[in-house]
């Protein structure tokens, strides 16, 4: 199954907004750009809004109906291992194998050995078409490379032919995630990552590696840019001389994971996506949360002190929620606004801050990252919360909109 040029990641935690996001595609789509919706939602998140893969499904195809879409479509079965994609299987067409846990594990000796074996070829001077410098490879570096990185590339080919084992129901999209670590992975690494993924015969459509910085949950790129630019370039060289050397599939393409809100790269990576006339795909995920909870403040009333209330709750319960994103989040808890300034506040003043306008005075990225990880406490008022949703779904649904498609697709396509 073949993914489009570009392509968008959007999540749907609470599964009310496809609508909203596919009429910012259909917009994108009337200044010349087509965008491929991928609806994903993780087991994680299924897991805290007590939901399951058959409801995203049913969510994204009555959103295609309703606004008859007749383009392809996705669901993602974002972030999946061994132990959590058996239940995803029948509903997703779109699979992140997400081997981050696996990075640094040891392989056999006899895998190792055969990694070695087909690579030793490029030790001594390595010229990747297009970059100017070259690359000194030796069998110490190739060595160190297999060793932390072939055995997550030898779980990502389990999980991809556990998938195409128990997949009755069509073809399916692969990608390969480890972007979800510490450290990047540099050109020279994701040109070898490519090998190994090329000799598991994985036909792997979008591949996310770590880049260099922060990109951290729903608030803007932090890092050099400078850097950036070369690594992100550099990587698009890479894919592509790897595409021709270990024959991987000739529409492979970046994958951008937490990649919303990441303004001040959108520039650059429209620029040299252009430049070399290739795909990408940008993850935006939990940012339609976010725009929810920007609409019910707006709305006033008992949606906005609904919005208090969870953010009162997240920060009593700060660690559970940050933990388990403590790789992609960088919160300065001084920098969070007290509960009684908050209780204070009208609803423009919630959505101010809430809402990422770079250079707005009242917004707060640490608060906009604070309530991104509390949509579990959303979750647990239960009908309260989604009943509040369908009341206020005009205004939500602008917000998601406008969101998606004036601070998104414009920034990164310029248009």
């Amino acid at each position: 199954m073949e993914l489009g040029k570009y392509s968008f990641g959007t999540g749907d935690r609470f599964a009310k907004q496809g609508e909203a996001q596919l009429e910012a595609m259909i917009l994108a789509a009337g200044k010349g750009v087509d965008i491929c919706p991928v609806w994903n939602k993780s087991n994680r998140e299924h897991l805290t809004i007590k939901s399951k893969p058959e409801s995203a499904r049913l969510a994204a195809d009555q959103a295609v109906k309703a606004l008859g879409w007749d383009k392809p479509y996705f669901l993602d079965a974002d972030h999946i291992n061994l132990t959590n994609v058996d239940g995803f299987i029948e509903h997703c067409n779109f699979f992140t194998i997400d081997v981050a846990d696996y990075i640094g594990k040891k392989a056999s000796d006899d895998d190792m050995k055969s990694f070695l074996l087909e690579n030793e070829k490029f030790i001594g001077e390595l010229q990747i078409p297009g970059i100017e410098e070259s690359f000194e490879i030796t069998a110490e570096m190739l060595k160190a490379i297999g060793e932390k990185f072939l055995f997550a590339v030898k779980q990502a080919s389990a999980i991809y032919q556990h998938i195409l084992m128990n997949k009755k129901n069509g073809p399916f999209v692969t990608e390969v995630s480890m972007d979800e670590v510490m450290d990047a992975q540099s050109p020279v690494e994701l040109f070898f990552i490519l090998s190994a993924i090329g000799s598991e015969k994985i036909p792997v459509a979008t591949i996310a590696p770590k880049f260099t910085g922060r990109f951290n949950k729903g608030v803007d790129y932090v890092g050099d840019l400078d850097l950036f630019e070369k690594e992100f370039e550099q990587d698009l060289l890479v894919i592509d001389f790897a595409v021709k050397t270990y024959g991987l599939p000739a529409n492979l393409k970046l994958s951008v994971h937490s990649g919303s809100d990441k303004f001040t790269i959108y520039p650059i990576m429209g620029r040299l996506i252009k430049k070399y006339n290739k795909g990408i795909h940008v993850k935006t995920a939990g940012t339609t949360w976010l725009e929810e909870a920007i609409g019910m403040a707006m709305a006033g009333g008992e949606a906005l002190q609904l919005m208090k209330n969870i953010y009162f709750g997240a920060l009593d319960r700060f660690e559970e929620l940050a933990g388990p994103y403590a790789t992609v989040i960088d919160i300065d808890p001084k920098q969070l606004p007290a509960p009684e300034q908050v209780n204070n506040w009208n609803g423009d003043q919630f959505a101010n801050a809430l809402r990422h306008i770079p250079g707005h005075g009242e917004y707060n990225p640490h608060f906009r990252q604070l309530m991104h990880v509390a949509y579990k406490l959303a979750a647990e008022t239960g009908e309260t919360y989604l009943n509040l949703l369908e009341k206020h779904k005009d205004i939500v649904g602008q917000q998601v909109t406008e969101n998606i498609f004036d601070r998104h697709i414009k920034r990164l396509f310029n248009i």
